[in-house]
């Protein structure tokens, strides 16, 4: 081939098609769509309904009772019928404090001691005018004796007339001036020993004593602080050293509608659920309906007696109560209460039906039910909610059936 010829192969033909370009082109076509459909993707991402977070507790079956259903429940507080402030009898400095709070005493134990240095000088001062009377009392009868023989003497010889009327006269007066003064005397021994014995009552008040057997539940006064048994206003005196409870005389307190004071009566069985142990049933009963109501919370004040004394039980305890219904007249057992305890917050009011959502599977789920009594803050629901659902707890204004949940545990649960 000549030169002109490989010239002609090296020339570009403008003619033919560009792979290149056609490649480039499909390149920049599948990038677009892909953005579109990532863009696509993201506004849905990002328009889509966001789940509402609430709180979950599991439905919780009505608890069974030896005595019967409840016909009322009610809340109040763990009260002590014997506690005392202990405080001296008189003002003085506190020199030893001798409690702490949760320690035992017994009646006659001693609590604190006071500054008893001026009580005991007073009292030794009194010991002392007590022994100079005794004193005075021995020498006055000494000489009235004396005086009572001269006396016999001078009658003696008056009588076979060997003294003179005058001699008979001055040893019967001197006689009777010294049993007068020996009469003078006792009873200034008797001024003495009461003298003494106030001081000595005085200076037992420097020491305090426990009134009665308890539990110090307050320790109200330390060493060198200043005790009074009347408050001086000022707040620089302290009117106690502590304070004792019985706990042998605890028992609860329930304030009680007066709308329904008529399902409590004297006697009644009561079953109780402290707070602070919600899965302990306490075994009580009514000892009385207070004859009293209060006007402004229009309740009526019912004493309860707890039937199992336990070192959990405290006073100022809060405390759930629920006044169980008796046998019926042919001696059967009541039938045990049906249904489940749901928080009374999950509890909501549409179109005239009670309703609660439940949580499942990430969606709210809206149930009427069907409601009995209260306990405490719960509600027996007796038909629409199974033991062991999920009940929205405090479900939202807004919330709907099927509406997207993430669900949380609540303490409760």
């Amino acid at each position: 081939m000549n030169k002109s010829e490989l010239l002609k192969q090296l020339r570009i033909d403008r003619n033919a098609p560009d792979e290149g370009s056609s490649s480039r082109l499909r390149l920049w076509l599948a990038l677009g769509a892909g953005a579109v459909l990532l863009a696509l993707l993201g506004a849905w991402f990002l328009n889509r309904e966001k789940p509402v977070e609430v709180t979950v507790v599991a439905a919780r079956p009505m608890p069974e009772t030896s005595a019967g259903t409840s016909v009322l429940d009610a809340t109040g507080y763990v009260t002590a019928r014997r506690q005392a402030t202990v405080s001296a009898k008189i003002t003085g400095k506190v020199r030893e404090v001798r409690i702490e709070e949760g320690q035992r005493v017994e009646a006659g134990d001693i609590l604190a001691t006071l500054d008893d240095a001026e009580a005991r000088v007073d009292a030794n001062l009194r010991r002392a005018q007590v022994a100079a009377a005794r004193a005075q009392l021995d020498e006055t009868k000494a000489a009235s004796a004396n005086a009572t023989r001269e006396y016999q003497r001078q009658h003696d010889l008056a009588a076979r007339q060997l003294t003179s009327v005058s001699a008979l006269d001055a040893a019967r007066t001197q006689d009777e001036a010294l049993r007068a003064r020996v009469s003078s005397q006792m009873s200034a021994v008797r001024v003495a020993q009461e003298s003494l014995q106030a001081a000595q009552v005085q200076l037992d008040n420097t020491i305090v004593r426990a009134p009665f057997a308890g539990v110090v539940t307050v320790k109200a006064a330390q060493p060198g602080e200043m005790i009074s048994p009347i408050s001086a206003g000022g707040g620089s005196i302290r009117t106690g050293i502590g304070t004792i409870v019985d706990m042998d005389s605890l028992e609860i307190q329930v304030d009680v509608s007066e709308s329904y004071i008529n399902r409590v009566q004297p006697g009644q069985q009561v079953e109780a659920v402290l707070n602070a142990y919600p899965d302990w049933r306490i075994p009580a009963s009514v000892i009385a309906i207070v004859p009293t109501a209060d006007r402004s919370k229009a309740t009526v004040k019912v004493r309860i007696a707890l039937g199992q004394k336990d070192a959990r039980i405290v006073p100022e305890m809060g405390v759930r109560v629920a006044f169980l219904e008796s046998k019926t007249a042919g001696g059967s057992q009541p039938a045990a209460p049906r249904g489940v305890l749901v928080p009374a917050s999950a509890i909501r009011q549409e179109d005239g039906k009670d309703v609660v959502f439940l949580a499942r599977d990430g969606q709210a789920e809206r149930r009427a039910v069907s409601l009995g009594g209260t306990l405490g803050d719960s509600r027996q629901v007796q038909a629409g909610v199974s033991a062991g659902d999920a009940v929205v707890a405090e479900p939202p204004a807004g919330l709907k059936d099927g509406d997207a949940v993430r669900a949380q545990g609540s303490d409760d649960e």
